[in-house]
Formats: structure tokens, C-alpha cells, sequence
């Protein structure tokens, strides 16, 4: 069997120019929708996403503002911009890339960001609406899972989704929204982790696999269902080059499959772009 590619970089260019048509309707009202980045240290992978996310905007007719923090930063100099992104009228949503440097609070700067401009979805008020099915801004990497794999039409309700990590950016809230009685969703859900035992024995049964551990190759096809709809949605590094969580393999056995490179990634990116649409969207309304 060969799988399907479940072609990230195609779709999100779709969804970038539905974006970019959205962005130039609000401009045309008077309206400039505008995304924010706050960076702090020298991380390499974290430097590259942010350019990218700038280059998103620009791509789609949002302006962006990006600040950055040396590695020596303190949480007081964090939070202060933190507050200055809360008060800017020309950021809609922003972000606090992460992870930050080794004795800055994650949580604390998660915390001061507006639920209002939280573009990643990840504040405590945006994941408590996940839980209640309530209408809010969808963490970034699972709402480009469920588009990709809505877009190739892989069968996702009444079936056995096993997620595999249960991170805050990926596992836990993925695990939520694909329970959730809602299009391209309403599965049976199990959350494994890689401390548990027989990890394969749990894979073997997913109908959809999505793999979130940053662990390269830690699925392979004789852990995968036969058809499955398999997706490598933890990555890591080896130098420069990007390692997926999946075995080159598991495309001989599964039916769809992410590409190492172009698959989940820029879902990521044009999802982070559909929540800050939304957020103009809703000044738009406000102000009108």
C-alpha cells in the first residue's frame, strides 16, 4: 500500500489566500488586522518559526509587530511587554513564542496574555472553552490537524483516534477537540504517552494516529492499522535537519500519511493566521 500525502503546505496555501481575501474585505472597511510575536533569547528554531509568521502576514496583508528579548531578560521586563501587546490597538492577536530561556516563568507569561489576543489558543479561559465545546480561538496545531485531515477526507467520527503525547500544544487539547461532537471531529479518543507499556499495542488500534512526542521514528509500520491516517505531529532536530516522529516506513502500510516535511507545520502557521482574522473580526463587530 502506498498512503496518501496529507499535503500540508497545499492546503495552507488555500487557506492563506481565503486569509488574505478576508484581511483585504476589513481593510477595505478601515480596518488593518495586525498579529504580534514576542521572542525572547536566541533560540534558532524558535528565530526561524517567528520569521516565517512574518512572513505569513505579509503574505496575507496583516501588519506585524515583533518584539525581542535578550536571553537575559527578567519576568519583569517579559510581563511589561506582555502588557504593552494587551494595550496595542493595532495588534488584534499576538503570541509568546516558546520555549522561553531557563528562569522565565512560562505559565506566569501565558497567564498575563488577553484571552482576547491569545492567537495560540493556549490561555487557561481559551482551553476552558475548548472543554465546554464554547466558541473561542482553537490551539494552532491541532485545528490544522483536524482541517488536514477534513480536507483529504479521512473518516474521523464514530472512530478510534489514538494521540500519542500530551503536551499543552498538541496532545491534550487535540485529544479534546477530536471528542468533540462537532464536523470533523466526534471520535472515540485514547491519549497514550511514550512511558507507557506496549506502546504499539495501543497504536495498532487507532483508526487515525497522531503522533506528538518529538521522538524521531517513534512510529513505525508495524505499530500502524493497516489504512490508518497516520500523522507526525512532534518534530525534532538533528543539526539543521527536521526529523518527524514518524518511520519512513509507515507509508508502505498506512492510508494517509504526513510528509516529514510540509505536512502539520504550515497548518500550524495558516491556523495562527485564521485566529487572528477572527480576532479583527471581532474588533470589526465591536467597533461597528
Amino acid at each position: 500500500m502506498t498512503a496518501t500525502l496529507l499535503d500540508g503546505e497545499a492546503l495552507a496555501g488555500r487557506i492563506r489566500a481565503r486569509v488574505a481575501e478576508q484581511v483585504a474585505e476589513l481593510v477595505k472597511d478601515g480596518l488593518q488586522p495586525g498579529l504580534g510575536t514576542i521572542l525572547v533569547g536566541d533560540d534558532l528554531p524558535s528565530e526561524r518559526y517567528v520569521a516565517m509568521k512574518h512572513a505569513d502576514c505579509n503574505e496575507v496583508g496583516m501588519t506585524s509587530s515583533r518584539r525581542r528579548l535578550p536571553s537575559t531578560a527578567t519576568q519583569e521586563e517579559l510581563q511589561a511587554v506582555i502588557s504593552e501587546m494587551n494595550s496595542d490597538p493595532a495588534v488584534d492577536a499576538y503570541l509568546v513564542q516558546l520555549p522561553l530561556p531557563a528562569g522565565l516563568n512560562e505559565e506566569a507569561a501565558l497567564l498575563a496574555v488577553d484571552p482576547g489576543k491569545d492567537v495560540d489558543g493556549l490561555h487557561p479561559v481559551n482551553l476552558g472553552r475548548l472543554v465546554m465545546g464554547a466558541e473561542g480561538p482553537l490551539p494552532c496545531t491541532p485545528a490544522g490537524i483536524v482541517e488536514l485531515l477534513a480536507a483529504y477526507h479521512v473518516p474521523v467520527s464514530g472512530r478510534h483516534a489514538v494521540v500519542i503525547g500530551r503536551g499543552l500544544t498538541i496532545g491534550r487539547p487535540l485529544s479534546l477537540l477530536l471528542a468533540l461532537k462537532r464536523p470533523g471531529c466526534n471520535a472515540a479518543v485514547t491519549v497514550v504517552h511514550t512511558g507507557v507499556k506496549d506502546l504499539a499495542s495501543f497504536v495498532r488500534q487507532g483508526d487515525v494516529v497522531v503522533a506528538a512526542a518529538g521522538m524521531p521514528g517513534l512510529v513505525t509500520a508495524e505499530m500502524v492499522k493497516p489504512g490508518a491516517a497516520v500523522v507526525g505531529a512532534g518534530v525534532s532536530w538533528e543539526g539543521r535537519k527536521l526529523l518527524s516522529d514518524l518511520d519512513d516506513d509507515v507509508a508502505e502500510v498506512a492510508g494517509w500519511v504526513t510528509p516529514r516535511i510540509g505536512g502539520v507545520g504550515p497548518m500550524t502557521r495558516a491556523m495562527l493566521l485564521v485566529n487572528a482574522l477572527r480576532a479583527a473580526q471581532r474588533r470589526a463587530r465591536s467597533a461597528g
